[in-house]
This record gives structure tokens, C-alpha cells and sequence, in this order.
């Protein structure tokens, strides 16, 4: 059975896991919230997976009801009554028959409640306030745009999430964080059920990262590398910032071969994440910034991850591909287009090359040993 937190519904892990069947509804009872708010994960019911529900649960049981793009009135009146939000399908099809307005009841999550009358369930999918708020994180955030783009979606006000993310006894945050939940808000798409509280949904992003974490063997395979867990976090940040997927795994070793070799990473990621700006082109005065996060000036990895990585990122930094490479030059910004190579005089003259076609007059990352 799917896992999930009972207040909202999440994309199920990247493509390389197989799909499950779609979540039609779920029934979260109140002797359960405690257990929610304490962060504990609680199964949502996959229609055919568990008993189905009668006109004997009690009312008043909080319920999420999914409706899928295509599902047709018929169709949403059976999830309801399996739900326990109303006893009868066919009384619920004929209060829409006599409300025209039931037929603007569109895709998405709703927040109801059992044993309800048919009417009012109709009125209740109408509003607004029932429907959760669709809030969709790409990998490779930095906290602060998640912050924005969760206010946004959620109307929770930014500072809610700021204060909560300045306050480790208020996250379910793994041991190993100590405390710092940069890295760990999970690339997804979620949908947050209306009243719910910002460290409600910081939690959600948190236990979301922890099924990917679980899913890649995190804690295990780091031990392998003799790195902790949040050393890879910051290792896939840096993967997921620098290039596209497809040279995920040849960054990475990149980054471990410098570290064995005590070089300075010279990530321009580093600088840009400093300075708060995303640009190919950095001036020496950019690149001189004193900043814990500088790998132009400091040894060794920054001291969070940079960003919010992905799964894929996350596994390639666990499984580095095989090579001798310390150098590598993004040659087309438009598509990421990546050389690497082990050999520092081929990688000037791609820097050269990259200058010459793009009129930059800084290089990008990483640059020379120093």
C-alpha cells in the first residue's frame, strides 16, 4: 500500500520507480492526528486494497477524496460512498441531477468529512477552501526559493516557513542533519490540503525526502564511500547545480577526485549560491567573495548542500561513474553541453573556446588548481 502523509498527496518517487495505481481516496480518523503531527506516516487507502467503508463509520472523520482528470460524476459518486462521506452514490447523483453546478467540480484533492449530506458535499467540492492548494518543487531549489514558491502556492505567509526552518525542534529532521534542513525540502509535487500549518508542510517535504533516502540506500552506501549522509547531500547538490542529468554521475566523480587529490572544487555553483545570483559568468571579484560556501577559497566541500537535489542526483552522487577526470567545462550554456577531461591544458583551451563563443571573460567552473 502507498504511503503517504494524510493531509496531502505526493508524486511517487522519479520515473525509475514503478508507478502505482492511482490514489482514489483516503480516510485519516481524528484518533490519528496526534500521530500525523508527531510526523508519523500513515497509509492512504488504494480503492481495492482495503475493506471498503459503510454507512456505519462515524461522521465527522476527516477524508481526502481525489478526483482524477477525466473521472466522471458516476465515478466521483462511488468514491464518496466508499469513503464513508455520504451513504448512498445514487442520492449523491441525484442531487447533482437537481444542481447544474455539480458538473463544475474539477480535478484535484478535497478535504471533506464523513457521513455528510449529499448537497452539502456539492457545495463543500465547490469551495475553494476544501481543495488543496497543487504545489510543485523542481529539483535544484535553494531554500529560499522554496520558501517562495510554497508561500505562493500554500498562502502561508514566508516567514511561517523561516521560522520553522530556523528551528530544528520544530522538523523531523534525520540525526545525521544536525538540525540544518538545507537539502533535505524533496523535489516533488504535493498537494497541501487547506489549514494546514507550515511545519506541517516543511514536515511533509522532510518525510518525502526520507522515502528517496530509504529508496537509494543513503545512510548504507555514504558508510561505503566513507562519507556521512549529509557530506553526499552536499556532494548531489553540487551534481544537480553543475550540469545536466546525463553527466550527473561523471560530476561526482569529479568532485571526489579533487577532494582525494586536495584540490579546491572551484565550483562556480558555490559562488553563485554566495552571492545569491545564477550566472555562467563570474568576474575575478566574484570569485574572490569570502564566503564558507567559496570552493574557489575554501578546501574541501561547502558546509550545507547549495540546493534541494533530486533522486537522480542523490544516486549519482552514491555511484560516481568510473574515470580519471579533474576538469570539466559546460561548453553551451543552452544545453549544457559538458567536456571533462584529466588533462589541465585541454581544459584551458576549452575555457578559450567557450570565451571565444560566448564573449565571456570568466571561465566556467571548476578552474585551475590553486
Amino acid at each position: 500500500m502507498s504511503q503517504m502523509l494524510p493531509f496531502l498527496t505526493q508524486d511517487p518517487l522519479p520515473p525509475s520507480r514503478n508507478r502505482r495505481s492511482p490514489i482514489r481516496w483516503a480516510v485519516a480518523a481524528l484518533g490519528l492526528v496526534a500521530l500525523v503531527l508527531a510526523g508519523t506516516w500513515l497509509a492512504l487507502t488504494v480503492r481495492g486494497l482495503a475493506p471498503e467503508l459503510t454507512s456505519e463509520v462515524a461522521p465527522g472523520q476527516p477524508v481526502l477524496v481525489v478526483v482524477e482528470t477525466g473521472d466522471s460524476l458516476s465515478t466521483l459518486a462511488q468514491s464518496l460512498q466508499e469513503a464513508g462521506v455520504i451513504t448512498s452514490a445514487s442520492a449523491f447523483l441525484a442531487s447533482a441531477d437537481l444542481d447544474e453546478r455539480a458538473t463544475r467540480i474539477g480535478p484535484g484533492v478535497y478535504s471533506l468529512t464523513t457521513g455528510m449530506d449529499p448537497a452539502a458535499v456539492i457545495d463543500t467540492m465547490l469551495d475553494p477552501a476544501s481543495r488543496a492548494a497543487p504545489l510543485v518543487l523542481p529539483e535544484g531549489l535553494r531554500i529560499d526559493e522554496t520558501v517562495r514558491i510554497t508561500s505562493e502556492a500554500t498562502g502561508i505567509a514566508a516567514g511561517e516557513f523561516e521560522s520553522v526552518l530556523r528551528d530544528p525542534a520544530a522538523m523531523s529532521l534525520p540525526d545525521w542533519a544536525e538540525g540544518r534542513p538545507e537539502g533535505l525540502l524533496f523535489p516533488a509535487s504535493y498537494d497541501i490540503i487547506p489549514g494546514r500549518t507550515a511545519a506541517e508542510v516543511v514536515g511533509a517535504m522532510i518525510n518525502r525526502f526520507g522515502l528517496a533516502a530509504d529508496e537509494v540506500g543513503l545512510e548504507r552506501r555514504a558508510k561505503k564511500l566513507g562519507l556521512d549522509p549529509y557530506e553526499v547531500m552536499i556532494v548531489a547538490s553540487l551534481v544537480q547545480a553543475e550540469v545536466a542529468p546525463e553527466d550527473f554521475r561523471k560530476v561526482a566523480r569529479v568532485i571526489y577526485n579533487r577532494l582525494e587529490q586536495g584540490m579546491k572544487l572551484q565550483f562556480d555553483s558555490t559562488v553563485n549560491y554566495a552571492l545569491k545570483t545564477d550566472t555562467f559568468f563570474l568576474t575575478d571579484d566574484m570569485l574572490s567573495v569570502d564566503s564558507p560556501y567559496n570552493t574557489f577559497v575554501i578546501d574541501g566541500l561547502p558546509p550545507t548542500p547549495i540546493n534541494s537535489p533530486g533522486q537522480e542526483a542523490i544516486e549519482a552522487a552514491l555511484d560516481p561513474a568510473k574515470g580519471d577526470w579533474l576538469y570539466f567545462v559546460t561548453v553551451d550554456p543552452d544545453t549544457l553541453t559538458t567536456k571533462f577531461t584529466s588533462d589541465y591544458d585541454q581544459f584551458l583551451a576549452w575555457k578559450q573556446d567557450f570565451r571565444d563563443g560566448y564573449g565571456a571573460t570568466a571561465a566556467p567552473s571548476p578552474g585551475a588548481p590553486q
